[in-house]
């Protein structure tokens, strides 16, 4: 499956770089072009750590500061969770909404030729919308379940851990950057253990939280330069 994802992605750019320069694509291309990628880059990851890792497992990539360790969560970004028998399909359902709406309104500002950091800010977020919204309608019908004990396997013969729309997000990327336990004078918080960068993500939730946040910081060149 990571070599049948690679295969059409690199197949997909060699096309375009076939077609015409790069630097030339349309709008629509490279916007299309940003969301493939990440899609790529996202589930290829969460397939590689979902059949090499136990759930809970940990794996340092860089000293204690940035670690891969793989959880589920079946419900927000960040590993928040929303609760009750209905909350992850309607949560599934309202990813799919979003979708829809912003690539109607993608299309939109295309074709008013929209400056180009909007519009990779955009797919940025359109990626990483799709990315979770995989997860959460086909992983469950295509590994099996992770366990503390061994990895997922990926179409096992049993069948999927759950049906369709019931799947779980893999959460991997981990930062605890900072590391401390408060000091017994402190108020309130005397004893306890304090980690910063404490959520778990992905790569879909990365893009998401960098599109948003370019688009708040940025906005005012974007509107001048749409206006």
């Amino acid at each position: 499956m990571i070599g049948y994802f690679l295969q059409s992605f690199f197949i997909f750019v060699s096309n375009i770089y076939i077609m015409r320069n790069p630097f030339t694509l349309s709008l629509s291309q490279k916007a299309l072009l940003v969301v493939i990628t990440i899609l790529i880059i996202d589930q290829t990851f969460k397939i590689i750590i979902k059949t090499t890792m136990p759930l809970g497992s940990t794996q340092p990539v860089i000293g204690n500061w940035f670690l891969l360790r793989f959880i589920e969560n079946p419900g927000m970004a960040f590993g928040i969770d929303i609760p009750g028998k209905f909350g992850k399909p309607a949560l599934t359902i309202f990813r799919l909404m979003a979708v829809v709406l912003i690539s109607f309104y993608m299309r939109s500002i295309i074709k008013k030729k929209a400056p180009f950091g909007f519009i990779f800010c955009l797919s940025m977020i359109l990626a990483g919308a799709i990315g979770n919204i995989i997860d959460s309608m086909f992983y469950g019908l295509v590994f099996s379940e992770s366990s503390a004990l061994k990895p997922a396997v990926l179409f096992p013969g049993e069948g999927g851990y759950a049906p369709f729309l019931h799947g779980k997000v893999v959460d991997m990327l981990y930062f605890p950057l900072i590391e401390i336990t408060f000091p017994e004078w402190v108020p309130f918080w005397h004893g306890q253990r304090f980690i910063f960068f404490r959520p778990i993500f992905n790569i879909a939730d990365s893009a998401i939280s960098i599109g948003v946040a370019s688009i708040f910081l940025f906005q005012r060149k974007y509107l001048k330069e749409m206006s």
